[in-house]
């Protein structure tokens, strides 16, 4: 074999392995299984559903995923058997006698690596199901009901369940009434869609927040519900988002303006970062290549606590001095870590020879154009204006700041450490931290600087 008619080979098995034979179809049903080399597109050909390698496609190992169908790049947005691949092209998607999606391994004897979980009603049969892949990306599971309407029911979806990428109305967030967690969780690699250390996910205690995570440990912190009001030019063009907390479910989802477009928010698996890619097809033919919208984090003040409790973060101050200042009523709590740029030990509450700030005529300071603090062992209460909001903190030595959201009537009171404050002239709430009486008529940040930062809908910390 020449080199010429090696290229070719490797080239048409690269495309085999990850494309298959493309026999494809828009519904499974259970007289009609995938098998490896088949096919389920959506109905604009949008996406595809079926049996694929990651990485260069030289890989044995097989996996059940969803990829934009129509563009030259090889993108996969969801993967049903993540963390159990098939090791060769034995694999089989199908419904079974419970009307659950099920990957089996035909070289194993019918092994199930992965199933859908779905409790089939009463007097229900396999063929009462079937599955349909939407031109959204999200595959349906859907039940056939009894009745003279034939109705059909989303018994289970795709949306529900994401791995690493987020598309245009998929929610993220909780389901109160069922408990269903809606979070992104990263590849292992470029080459193992493997459930990854990153996670990006809302944090539904306190007053809810989306945090990403390495492991346990937050590295980025976001407010949707203040991000979901900031508009600016880049938002207004392309896209919308809707924030909903609620008693049956706190989430956000982003939709876009022009629905013509291509775009994706995904957990990268080499830096932990969040990303927003957008498909510029540049022959309009799909050949064309993914353009970096948005990262996060990227500036030194979007890393979580980069100037520990009781310390915000100015990114004006770098690179010549130290961007991390203490809050109102604190000093550093190692002088000697401060004066060599270290914060991770914070502030403390400055040293008095006096009885302490709680009922010697303490107050408040307002900390003006900040991010407010970690909110998620925050206290939410409901109906209470500012000055009632700020006459219950003053009552209880424990509560340590607080804040009113004037258009829902919700007073934030914070009782644990401050963290995660950093200047941001995008905040659309001041708050007030607890000091001592000597303290009072100080603020942290001065006023709104010419030239604010547009900020992206979810995504860009405020």
């Amino acid at each position: 074999m020449t080199n010429l008619e090696n290229w070719v080979f490797n080239i048409l098995l690269h495309l085999f392995l990850f494309f298959g034979f493309c026999k494809s179809r828009y519904t499974l049903t259970p007289n009609q299984p995938i098998k490896d080399g088949d096919l389920l597109v959506s109905n604009a050909e949008t996406f595809a559903l079926g049996f694929f390698s990651p990485g260069n496609g030289t890989s044995n190992r097989r996996y059940v995923g969803i990829w934009y169908y129509k563009i030259s790049e090889q993108t996969v947005v969801w993967v049903a058997n993540r963390d159990k691949p098939i090791n060769g092209t034995s694999g089989t998607m199908s419904i079974d006698q419970h009307g659950n999606l099920v990957i089996y391994d035909d070289n194993s004897h019918n092994v199930t690596l992965w199933h859908t979980n779905v409790s089939a009603p009463v007097m229900a049969t396999s063929n009462s199901y079937s599955a349909r892949l939407l031109d959204s990306g999200n595959l349906m599971l859907l039940f056939r009901g009894s009745d003279t309407k034939n109705e059909s029911f989303v018994a289970w979806q795709s949306f529900d369940h994401p791995t690493n990428t987020l598309l245009p109305n998929m929610k993220l967030g909780l389901d109160r009434r069922t408990g269903l967690d809606r979070f992104l969780t990263s590849w292992k690699s470029k080459d193992d869609p493997g459930t990854g250390e990153y996670s990006y996910r809302m944090v539904p205690s306190g007053w809810p927040q989306l945090v990403l995570y390495k492991g346990a440990v937050p590295l980025y912190r976001i407010l949707p519900w203040i991000s979901s009001k900031l508009t600016d030019n880049f938002t207004n063009v392309m896209f919308n988002s809707e924030y909903i907390d609620d008693p049956e479910e706190v989430s956000i989802a982003y939709d876009q303006v022009n629905g013509s477009s291509l775009s994706k928010f995904f957990l990268d698996e080499l830096v932990g970062g969040l990303k927003m890619d957008t498909w510029v097809d540049v022959e309009g033919q799909g050949q064309g290549k993914w353009v970096e919208f948005y990262s996060a984090p990227i500036e030194p003040c979007d890393n979580y606590g980069q100037c520990g409790a009781y310390g915000y973060c100015d990114e004006s101050k770098l690179p010549t001095r130290f961007e991390c200042t203490c809050l109102p009523g604190h000093e550093p709590k190692s002088a000697k870590q401060w004066n060599l740029r270290d914060a991770t030990g914070g502030c403390v509450e400055k040293k008095r020879a006096g009885l302490g700030t709680c009922g010697n005529g303490e107050g408040f300071v307002k900390v003006e154009r900040a991010k407010i603090p970690d909110t998620s062992w925050a206290l939410v209460a409901p109906q209470l204006s500012m000055n009632e909001c700020e006459a219950g903190c003053l009552m209880n030595c424990s509560c340590k700041a607080y804040s009113s959201v004037a258009d829902s009537g919700n007073c934030i009171t914070w009782y644990g450490d401050l963290m995660d404050v950093r200047k941001s002239d995008s905040a659309l709430l001041d708050w007030y931290i607890r000091v001592d009486a000597d303290e009072i008529g100080e603020t942290t940040v001065g006023k709104p600087s010419a030239s604010v930062t547009g900020m992206y809908m979810f995504v860009l910390a405020v």
